[in-house]
């Protein structure tokens, strides 16, 4: 029957999503109970509550979502939600998967007073970049049609229905209209909300598992606006927040938002495992908005309709009358370094106290990328002081077992950082000393435990191994040594570095006297990654790598900021100095090596590089033109050509390396991370013969045509 939206009385209607932070924990299935948000939700009045995408289980089973024991845990939850008394007199609107048919769908159960309304599945799955949704689950693809799901048994002894509809429809309330989008169903070209809309649909949730880029929170934000706009309605998005266990952290950005204009907005970064937003709205104004579009009036006279399923509840009642309606917010944006403050920093928390370590072991080396990854973990101890001193027991109890002293408080970011960070200074003879002093002066300033050491006599001993075996002595090339030779005695100190930094997180909290173990960290940036411009299982090599996933340019703007925000005046130095891998020998007691003149390339030229090659899907000659025009005015044909045909013939050798990198908190959207967000060969014939002669040809072309405008090259 056809709920007839527009013929009630002026509602107000309170209408909050409940932000439930975090994904349950997820090994095997395990779950872990959530009625903590439901139960704040209901406190502040709420009657409806949407939580985010796949939260039972987590959103980042990946392969376990083969397994029965996953889907066997989620109906065990969704048993123990519904027989709980929190969930009663409230709409919960939940995520997991669904088997029905014996094909497994990405579901929304929507119940009600132990009573199952609507089971809603996916209509379009997430299968780019990150995302490998069709790899477990088949999305539904008959548009406004349900039919009957059986319920298991124990899912029956509950609700003591046999069936209930399982499809794409909407819920039918006494006072108003709902319907579900989930997700990637918002990014797609006719998002369902369209036709809902235009169905008197009037209020639109979105269940989303959508994880952190840089300035990514624009486009989320856009899209919820503009699909208010365009049709009118009130949108609440509820999404993850934290990390799944993997390199994604979901970066939360809970809305509520009606006819074009937000009224709620969660936070994108926190370290509380749940928040509930909510907003007093009046459903007239929905109708209000809508009647004067005309175009939107006439596309609904003609819409196919939405089964129904009619829910005797309301989300309004009189005494609402008397609240005053929430007002339009400003939406607040991050700037992208302080994005990178937070995020990275939130990301580092959760795998600290998930994996139960005693803290971080950070080779710091007194340069940029090191030092970022300092000071994240310093904002990670700023978070984590703040949390407590909100009152955040969860977090409490958390540092507690992590230090090993149920009786500490954290009160001061240094001795918290103290606590939990090791930074170690692994000098050679190739190392000057004024990149030892940069290094203890930052460890100094965010209170890191701090351990210089000398790695020479290890050196001195592996190559003294392969001199005694093979009667030779490999020299630098400053010391007449061949490129072989210098090459291999500078990754022999890189990967040493690698074994002590293994060795002191696995036993300097012993030879301290303290118990645990440590977490060992990279400091590779996605730019040198991308051309493979580190060493092999050197000390790029780490249990995780928080930067990996963020440009050169990016983490010199966040050192710059930490630099200003969080007053440590050691970073002044470090940014004034050039980036250099310091295992070359000095002259004069001075730098001799630098990384951008190592590379042949700078790291703002590596950015356009990484773009082009995986946002804009460009091969070698596809690059050329564009940057041909690009660079333009200070390039000539000749110059670029010969730039690309070095950035891809270094990519292709080094592309192996790839295969190994730390896993890295994913920020950026060309980030090379092979097999899991770039898959692409990691063997490659580095000369590009028929790409380089296609360059060639058309170099060849220009030049002979002349000093012209390059717009029409193709």
């Amino acid at each position: 029957m056809m709920h007839n939206d527009h013929s009630l009385p002026p509602q107000v209607l309170r209408a909050p999503p409940d932000c439930l932070v975090r994904t349950l924990e997820v090994g095997q299935g395990c779950c872990r109970d959530r009625d903590g948000g439901i139960e704040i939700a209901k406190r502040k009045g709420a009657r409806y509550r949407l939580g985010p995408e796949l939260e039972i289980c987590g959103y980042g089973c990946w392969d376990h979502y083969y397994e029965s024991d996953t889907l066997l845990h989620s109906l065990q939850v969704l048993a123990a939600l519904l027989e709980s008394p929190v969930t009663q007199d409230i709409i919960c609107d939940v995520g997991m998967p669904v088997l029905h048919r014996n094909v497994r769908y990405n579901c929304r159960v929507i119940f009600l007073n132990r009573r199952i309304l609507l089971i809603r599945p996916k209509m379009a799955l997430a299968n780019e970049g990150n995302y490998r949704e069709l790899r477990w689950f088949t999305l539904w693809s008959r548009s406004r049609q349900t039919e009957e799901y059986f319920l298991p048994r124990m899912i029956q002894d509950v609700t003591k229905q046999e069936t209930v509809p399982f499809g794409d429809a909407v819920l039918a309330t006494r006072d108003t209209c709902i319907g579900s989008e989930i997700c990637e169903e918002l990014w797609t070209p006719h998002s369902p909300h369209v036709d809902m809309g235009l169905d008197g649909v009037e209020i639109f949730t979105n269940a989303s598992g959508s994880h952190h880029v840089l300035r990514k929170a624009h486009a989320r934000v856009d899209l919820v606006t503009m699909a208010t706009t365009k049709n009118g309605g009130i949108y609440l998005l509820a999404n993850q927040k934290g990390c799944d266990g993997d390199r994604l952290y979901y970066d939360g950005c809970a809305l509520i938002a009606m006819n074009g204009h937000i009224f709620a907005q969660g936070s994108q970064f926190s370290l509380d495992d749940v928040e509930v937003l909510t907003a007093t709205l009046d459903l007239e104004d929905v109708r209000s908005y809508r009647a004067e579009i005309s175009s939107r009036n006439l596309a609904a006279s003609r819409v196919s309709p939405y089964p129904r399923v009619k829910v005797d509840f309301a989300l309004s009642c009189r005494e609402d009358l008397l609240e005053p309606p929430s007002e339009p917010v400003e939406w607040m944006y991050h700037s992208p370094a302080e994005e990178i403050s937070l995020g990275p920093a939130c990301w580092l928390w959760d795998f600290l106290r998930r994996s139960r370590q005693a803290g971080f072991f950070l080779p710091l080396s007194g340069g940029v990328d090191s030092a970022a990854t300092a000071c994240l973990v310093y904002s990670m101890c700023r978070q984590v002081c703040e949390a407590v001193r909100n009152g955040n027991q969860e977090v409490l109890a958390d540092v507690r077992a992590i230090v090993d002293q149920l009786s500490y408080t954290p009160q001061d970011p240094r001795d918290l950082c103290g606590r939990l960070l090791t930074t170690c200074y692994m000098a050679s003879e190739n190392s000057s000393q004024e990149t030892c002093d940069r290094a203890k002066e930052l460890a100094q300033q965010i209170g890191s435990h701090h351990i210089g050491l000398n790695i020479d006599p290890a050196v001195t001993a592996v190559v003294g191994i392969f001199s005694l075996v093979t009667g030779k002595r490999p020299l630098f090339a400053a010391h007449g040594g061949s490129s072989r030779e210098n090459l291999a005695l500078q990754n022999v100190q890189a990967r040493l570095r690698m074994v002590l930094a293994y060795l002191f997180a696995q036993l300097s909290l012993w030879a301290r006297g303290a118990r645990g173990g440590l977490l060992v960290l990279g400091s590779a940036n996605v730019d040198e990654s991308l051309l493979g411009y580190l060493t092999k299982y050197d000390c790029s090599s780490a249990d995780i790598n928080p930067i990996g996933g963020i440009s050169k340019t990016d983490l010199k703007a966040f050192v710059h900021f930490c630099m200003e925000h969080f007053q440590l005046p050691a970073l002044q130095r470090i940014l004034a100095a050039p980036a250099t891998a310091e295992l070359e020998p000095l002259t004069d007691g001075q730098v001799s090596q630098t990384d951008e003149e190592d590379m042949g390339m700078t790291y703002a030229e590596l950015s356009v590089y990484g773009r082009l090659r995986k946002i804009a899907k460009a091969g070698p000659y596809s690059m050329f033109c564009k940057l041909v025009n690009m660079w333009k005015d200070v390039c000539s044909p000749r110059q670029v050509a010969d730039k690309v045909r070095q950035f891809f013939s270094k990519y292709a050798m080094n592309r192996h390396k790839m295969t190994t990198l730390t896993p890295a908190y994913h920020a950026e959207s060309y980030s090379p991370d092979d097999n899991r967000f770039d898959l692409r060969p990691f063997l490659y014939n580095s000369s590009w013969p028929w790409q380089f002669r296609c360059i060639e040809d058309q170099v060849h072309q220009l030049e002979s045509r002349g000093p012209q405008d390059l717009d029409g090259v193709d």
